[in-house]
């Protein structure tokens, strides 16, 4: 006969089997699950992998940085580009990430500044993507700032809008009150959808600071755009996030480097400094 003893022994040995086998399908479907989101983030990085022909010529110096965790600096492209239309990049970000002070220089290259242009003479720097692609983009920005673009970022602006949806919006401290494409834009604390985010970045013309200012809101989406996307929050909306990457941006990342960047240069998005670039009869400088 079973004493209430052995009853309560066994009661317990139930509650611990039952408990490891539920614990056991939890790891094995998250296991399954990161397996799942790594083979997607690698067909999504081969997807938008489209390097340049300079980048033979920097491949030494890059493995050199990324070994030291050096500074190294990245081109961001924002283009509107529409089928069969070349495009010009509107907006041109240059990141200088350093991991050792872990701080993100953000340095926002105004669409009008005129430029040398290599193989096209004096123009409008936004006017080297539409005549040679980011390529030309690369170069022409490597001689003007006389520094060295590492890696390069492209992204459709129309794709903006996917982006930002896929995140679940951004939100961005507004600090002039307009009314744009159908939307009012208060002052303050506000939330933007995908299609707000795109017109609230693209206003110039009510805006007393003109492109300087609309380069501004740019960087507010941009840097919005990053916390978001590195939120917990942001991990239930992995699939929409690599469908919205893999359709609507190039970069010459591969996938070994990508791993390296965020595991040695990620505490750089924590903190983000913006600098404006002042063009003088002298050359550039920075304020």
């Amino acid at each position: 006969m079973t004493t209430r003893k052995e009853i309560r022994k066994q009661r317990k040995l139930n509650k611990k089997k039952v408990f490891f086998t539920i614990l056991g399908v939890l790891l094995i479907g998250l296991i399954a699950y990161g397996i799942y989101l790594y083979n997607q983030l690698n067909e999504t990085v081969e997807t938008m992998y489209t390097p340049l022909e300079s980048d033979s010529e920097k491949q030494e110096e890059v493995e050199k940085r990324l070994n030291k965790n050096d500074t190294i600096n990245v081109l961001l492209l924002g283009v509107d580009e529409r089928p069969n239309q070349k495009g010009r990049s509107d907006t041109m970000i240059l990141l200088s990430l350093n991991p050792d002070t872990e701080k993100m220089l953000m340095f926002n290259i105004p669409r009008d500044t005129y430029v040398n242009i290599p193989g096209r003479g004096g123009d409008k720097i936004n006017h080297a993507y539409a005549f040679g692609g980011s390529e030309l983009a690369v170069q022409t920005v490597e001689d003007f700032l006389d520094t060295t673009v590492h890696f390069y970022g492209r992204i459709n602006m129309e794709g903006l809008v996917d982006a930002v949806d896929a995140v679940g919006g951004v939100t961005v401290n507004n600090n002039l009150a307009f009314s744009h494409g159908g939307h009012d834009f208060p002052t303050g604390e506000i939330t933007l959808n995908g299609e707000e985010a795109l017109i609230y970045s693209r206003m110039r013309k009510q805006d007393p600071d003109g492109d300087l200012g609309r380069n501004d809101r740019q960087q507010q989406i941009i840097d919005a755009l990053i916390d978001k996307g590195m939120s917990f929050e942001s991990f239930t909306r992995v699939g929409d996030i690599l469908d919205t990457l893999g359709s609507n941006v190039q970069t010459n990342v591969k996938m070994d480097t990508m791993k390296d960047l965020f595991f040695d240069y990620r505490g750089t998005i924590s903190e983000k400094e913006k600098a404006k670039l002042v063009v003088k009869d002298s050359g550039v400088m920075e304020k």
